[in-house]
């Protein structure tokens, strides 16, 4: 199909740079609309407006470029991290984006402080605490603190811990804390169950269950019952968890396995988190702006976008197929990690499996959704016809405006 963009874009096209940096699609209200990177900035931005492009979403785009911005870098990796940065700032319509604007929510271990705290916040910060995450609910990180309280009792109170105050709180009464502000543990005592506790969120429990066993048996040869009891009950919790937590890998496997689905117009991409060979955890993210990309693309957009905002970065990153720029994408994980990272694409064997099962939860979850959104689709048409028949209007309401008249007894009416 043929195409001849606006006088002012024909001349940016004939003077573009051979060199990597990112370009900047904007419209005619300057919106930027599309942000993307390249190795060689002349062939990609001149690529959207050949005659043979397929793409229906690339016909859709160019008709909307009145201008284009070009910030050119010395490498492909500043392009990248560019890219990301622009993209988080403007959120353009045309790229592919984490379909929440929100932040999502992290576990959050207070490591700075003589004493930490574990908290929920959707802001990482450098100011030495450890991050979990991020999670998609909320209310599961809740749920998650909560077991883990059972175990690890940690602080959650605010106040300056001297090991000189008279009494504790409530929480130290019902085994919710364990009293450092009575000096009941010392700090070295309460930072020790603290890294027990940030170990068993990375899969490192075996040695946990176990050490609570040696403790119980002490306890009860030296015939202080109530104290094996509590032994017993975060036992119990432990295994709870663990049981959750199945060995699916090599003994030391560090791995995110990413897979996705979608389905006319949807996207859901589902991720494992493997630690020490054990799943401990999977969360699911929806994605907007996936209309007439590839899978590749996809796939791309979603690493750097996560990766970006993730609290760790795995030795191994499993995926069903290639990436574009995968070299590219390993050394910006590597400066995150302080290690190697490599991307994986396996074709046989338990990576392959693995890849699998993620796809097939992708699946699973996305087509669970879809009905849900229907549901609720169908829900909504239902509620406005019976308004439209309660009211006696030609047509559903659009819109219902209510005005609350505030008065005192029938005067100074606001």
């Amino acid at each position: 199909m043929s195409f001849t963009p606006p006088e002012n874009v024909q001349e940016i096209l004939n003077n573009l740079p051979i060199r990597p940096g990112v370009y900047l699609h904007k419209d005619k209200n300057g919106a930027i609309i599309y942000v993307g990177k390249a190795i060689n900035l002349r062939s990609r931005v001149r690529s959207y407006f050949l005659k043979n492009v397929d793409s229906v979403k690339t016909h859709q785009l160019r008709k909307q470029i009145a201008d284009i911005e070009i910030i050119t870098t010395d490498t492909e990796l500043e392009a990248l991290l560019l890219e990301m940065t622009l993209i988080k700032k403007h959120k353009p319509h045309y790229n592919v984006r984490l379909k929440d604007d929100k932040r999502y929510p992290y576990i959050k271990v207070h490591w700075g402080e003589d004493f930490p705290k574990v908290t929920v916040t959707r802001r990482m910060v450098r100011d030495g605490s450890r991050y979990f995450g991020p999670y998609t609910s909320v209310w599961a990180v809740h749920q998650t603190l909560d077991m883990l309280r059972k175990i690890f009792p940690y602080l959650t109170c605010d106040r300056v811990i001297t090991g000189k105050d008279d009494r504790a709180c409530l929480y130290f009464d019902i085994k919710l804390c364990n009293g450092p502000c009575i000096a009941a543990v010392n700090k070295q005592q309460y930072r020790a169950m603290i890294q027990e506790l940030m170990d068993f969120l990375n899969g490192k429990s075996d040695h946990i269950a176990q050490g609570i066993e040696q403790k119980m048996a002490a306890a009860a040869n030296n015939l202080e019952f109530e104290k094996a009891a509590e032994y017993r009950d975060q036992l119990k919790a432990v295994e709870k968890v663990v049981a959750k937590q199945k060995v699916i890998s090599a003994a030391n496997a560090d791995q995110d396995v990413i897979a996705f689905a979608r389905e006319q117009g949807d996207a859901c991409v589902q991720i494992f988190f493997i630690r020490y060979g054990k799943l401990i955890g999977r969360e699911y993210f929806l994605l907007d702006g996936t209309e007439g990309e590839s899978d590749e693309e996809i796939l791309r957009e979603f690493m750097t976008q996560f990766y970006d905002e993730a609290a760790h970065v795995p030795k191994e990153v499993l995926l069903p197929r290639e990436v574009e720029e995968a070299m590219v994408i390993e050394q910006w994980l590597k400066q995150k990690r302080g290690t190697k990272t490599t991307i994986q694409v396996p074709q046989r064997g338990r990576k392959k499996e693995l890849v699998d099962m993620a796809t097939n939860n992708a699946q699973d979850t996305l087509a669970t959704l879809r009905q849900q959104w229907a549901a609720d689709r169908s829900k909504h048409v239902t509620a406005m016809s019976e308004l439209q028949e309660a009211l006696n209007l030609p047509t559903p309401p659009a819109r219902i405006e209510c005005y609350d008249i505030s008065h005192t007894q029938g005067k100074q009416t606001v």
